[in-house]
Formats: structure tokens, C-alpha cells, sequence
């Protein structure tokens, strides 16, 4: 049975040579390096026979989720330029652009 915890902390281990950072990956709606937290997020939603997956920032995913319906979630399916066509979430974009990858804030809530 594998170990939930690792018995000595972090400190107690040096450091490989073979370990390098990771690149980071863009965030599939604003394009910015993602950070710390990624969230794999279904362009397609699962309830509507999405099986692909990309990298987001939670934020972005919170617009998406705020400002469509899975049905027009599924309508865009994978053209990220369908959503940024659509007026709020390009206002969020072009917000978010200089922002720093691990930036949160509250998002609005549904309008429906």
C-alpha cells in the first residue's frame, strides 16, 4: 500500500539534477502561462458527450461557467474564438491580460 504522506518533508530531500521546472502551460481561453493551479476544464461539458480536456485558470473557467449554458457550451465546443466573441468574456480577457498567473478574484454569478 503506497505512502498518503511522505515520511521526511521536502527540506530533508536535495534536489535532483535531472529535475527541471516545468513549462508552463497557456491557459486555453486568455492565452497567459497558467500557475500554480490549473484546472482541467471540458470545453464540450461532460453532460453533453465532452471528452477532451484543456488547461485553464480557475478564474477563466468561473467566466465561462458564469456567462454560457452547457448547451452553448456545446455549440462552441472547441473554438475559443466563439467565446471570445462574445462581449463579456472578451471585456474579462482583455482584464485579465496583465494580471498574474495565480490571480483570483470573485466572478459574477449566473445571469439567467
Amino acid at each position: 500500500m503506497a505512502r498518503k504522506h511522505l515520511k521526511h518533508g521536502p527540506a530533508d530531500c536535495p534536489p535532483r539534477e535531472d529535475e527541471t521546472a516545468a513549462p508552463a502551460v497557456p491557459c486555453w481561453l486568455c492565452g497567459r502561462p497558467t500557475g500554480a493551479t490549473i484546472v482541467w476544464h471540458h470545453p464540450v461539458p461532460k453532460s453533453r458527450g465532452g471528452r477532451d480536456v484543456v488547461p485553464m485558470h480557475p478564474i477563466c473557467q468561473q467566466t465561462l461557467i458564469a456567462n454560457f449554458t452547457n448547451s452553448e457550451l456545446q455549440r462552441h465546443g472547441m473554438d475559443v474564438d466563439g467565446l471570445l466573441a462574445h462581449p463579456a468574456v472578451r471585456k474579462f480577457v482583455d482584464w485579465v491580460a496583465n494580471k498574474d498567473p495565480d490571480f483570483t478574484a470573485s466572478t459574477a454569478k449566473k445571469q439567467r
